[in-house]
């Protein structure tokens, strides 16, 4: 979970408890768990996503264009101190090709960048690279904290080929207020009780043996995006609030 950058392409499907347990152990003949996965256990991710206040970044990125870009602040734990190691990333789409920049910071420097400008020490020039990005997104967008979203996640790598890797996830909490890591999970679930959504990691194509249990189990790919969900359900909220008289309608 320390990768600093890479690019990949990535297929989403929407899966039933039922599906899930009938692929895991035909995944199994083929993949490995990750190690944090062993005994089918599952590792948590939280996220904080940035985005304009007239949500720009997120009406964008569902118009399904040629080139997107999104920047998160994560973690893989609820940080308990400042001084808690949490990963600031820029995640840019372009034509299908999928490519994450990464940096390393304490849960403090990164808000002491995102909120007061102060920019972090860096060393190693790989993350002075990916600052100077962070730096430029930044500096033509103005966000601010607007979602948080975390997730379970199950993960497993092909046993022959360690660039296939499929996860599924898992009780995808949402919310648009305490937008703070270390508040911890809570919120709305976006995938729904009983659900999954399983997502294919590749650099090339897709194994054939993948194909056939998909086409066993009659799993069809979706286009399913976490915040865009998330987004489409607080704009219809909004709509419906407005028509009683609470709120603003945004969308």
């Amino acid at each position: 979970m320390a990768i600093k950058s890479f690019k990949r392409y990535e297929k989403k499907f929407l899966i039933t408890e039922n599906q899930y347990k009938e692929l895991i152990p035909k995944l199994l003949v083929y993949m490995d768990p990750d190690k944090f996965c062993k005994n089918n256990n599952t590792y948590s991710i939280y996220n904080i996503y940035y985005d304009t206040e007239n949500s720009d970044v997120i009406r964008h990125s569902i118009s399904k264009p040629y080139y997107k870009e999104k920047l998160r602040l994560r973690s893989y734990k609820v940080p308990t101190s400042q001084d808690d190691k949490v990963f600031l990333e820029l995640k840019k789409k372009i034509k299908g090709i999928v490519s994450k920049r990464r940096l390393s910071l304490t849960l403090g420097e990164a808000y002491d960048f995102l909120y007061n400008n102060n920019r972090p020490v860096v060393n190693d020039y790989m993350d002075k690279q990916v600052l100077h990005e962070i730096e430029y997104y930044l500096s033509k967008m103005k966000v601010c904290p607007t979602v948080f979203i975390s997730y379970e996640r199950n993960a497993f790598f092909c046993k022959d080929n360690p660039d296939f890797r499929v996860t599924f996830d898992s009780r995808v909490l949402t919310r648009r207020n305490h937008l703070f890591l270390e508040k911890g999970s809570f919120g709305e679930d976006v995938v729904g009780d009983g659900r999954y959504l399983m997502e294919v990691k590749i650099l090339g194509s897709i194994p054939l043996w993948f194909t056939t249990i998909l086409s066993e189990l009659k799993i069809y790919p979706t286009h399913f995006s976490k915040y865009g969900n998330e987004f489409m359900k607080y704009c219809l909220n909004n709509k419906e609030n407005n028509e009683i008289g609470i709120g603003a309608e945004i969308c």
